[in-house]
């Protein structure tokens, strides 16, 4: 059975993904690494059957898709890869200049409604790569190139996106989710079915030799085995209930801001 697959590659899939190359999935299932806003794109336009995708992607396009029942990337509370850095503390930052990410459209919205909704500032947004040398006051950064940023310690203010949505709603976070075409599912049910038993295993077995994938992945960083360590055991991997009250309150956001569809709520999942 062929399927289209989208990974990200970022140390906070490491568990999974480390997990899932070594024991060599099915030849017919093609796997695609990449951003988040990368895998967002090919999936919606047919160039990926399923695969892990910004939160955000859902609630902009419901009706391609349904969200496989207990896997995500999350956080019950600090993510430690999700930051907004900044020269200044976030309620300083109206008018000011931020630069966002290009890499994932849920961590964007996601500083938008923390800077907006839950500190009252506008600041100047601004899309770019976040090493340039430019000058601002803010700069929100994702995934591995955020670790980077954080063992720099060059800004004086770190603002952890996961912590602070936590702190303002009492929910965790649900960064990204693992969405399947309708299409796809309606013309290979089983095949979806397998790729989903495979996720979960492969997370299970991730979980259980941590500090070996650790041992693997931290010198891309680079970061020691044991902040590597201490990093991965805060991020979570499942879709409780709470986690789905957690995407319904993202998502009424998203609707109400004009960057999400009615259609997403309620959720559909795969099962």
């Amino acid at each position: 059975m062929k399927a289209r697959i989208g990974m990200v590659n970022f140390i906070n899939t490491a568990p999974l993904y480390v997990t899932w190359q070594q024991r060599a999935a099915r030849p017919g299932w093609l796997v695609t690494e990449g951003a988040p806003t990368t895998l967002n794109r090919m999936l919606c336009a047919n160039e990926l059957d399923l695969g892990f995708v910004s939160s955000h992607e859902y609630a902009a396009h419901p009706h391609l898709y349904r969200i496989l029942e207990d896997i995500s990337i999350s956080s019950s509370g600090p993510v430690g890869s999700v930051f907004l850095f900044s020269r200044l503390a976030p309620e300083e930052l109206a008018g000011r200049k931020v630069r966002l990410s290009t890499q994932s459209q849920t961590s964007v919205a996601l500083v938008k409604i923390i800077l907006e909704e839950f500190y009252r500032v506008q600041p100047l947004y601004h899309t770019g790569n976040n090493m340039e040398g430019d000058e601002v006051s803010g700069v929100l950064a994702i995934g591995d190139e955020a670790l980077r940023l954080k063992t720099n310690g060059d800004y004086p203010f770190c603002l952890d996106l996961g912590e602070t949505w936590q702190q303002h709603t009492g929910l965790p976070f649900v960064f990204a989710v693992w969405a399947v075409r309708e299409d796809f599912l309606a013309r290979q049910p089983g095949c979806v079915s397998e790729i989903r038993a495979e996720l979960l295993s492969c997370i299970r077995e991730g979980k259980e030799k941590l500090q070996a994938v650790c041992t693997q992945v931290a010198p891309r960083i680079p970061m020691t085995v044991d902040s590597c360590y201490k990093y991965l055991l805060g991020i979570e991997y499942d879709l409780t209930p709470q986690k789905m009250q957690a995407l319904t309150l993202f998502f009424d956001f998203l609707i109400k801001r004009g960057e999400g569809q009615a259609a997403a709520l309620p959720v559909k999942l795969c099962r």
